[in-house]
């Protein structure tokens, strides 16, 4: 398994560890989100879906849970568009950047 990043990988290590003392449950890495449907336009054109690539889902204390480790490098602008949009349409899952 490959890493964007050494704080990502470290990341994983430690949500590993609590998953298997039974902190967290049903951890994902790169979990898939759409936050808009794709469709086809007025001149038929097919737009894709925008989509939103967490680097973490798990379950902690019955609470769902998005987890994306961020560098000042990349808090882009898509990225917090991105991230107002899936707040927006997956209001009951909280959302960390770590």
């Amino acid at each position: 398994v490959s890493y964007d990043s050494k704080k990502e990988s470290r990341r994983a290590v430690e949500l590993q560890y609590l998953e298997r003392a039974g902190k967290v449950k049903n951890l994902e890495r790169q979990k898939r989100f759409i936050l808009q449907d794709g469709f086809v336009n007025n001149q038929g054109e097919k737009i894709r879906p925008i989509s939103y690539l967490a680097d973490y889902y798990y379950e902690q204390d019955g609470q769902k849970v998005v987890e994306d480790v961020k560098s000042p490098a990349t808090r882009t602008q898509v990225y917090m568009l991105k991230k107002k949009m899936f707040q927006f349409k997956y209001p009951e899952i909280k959302f960390i950047e770590s």
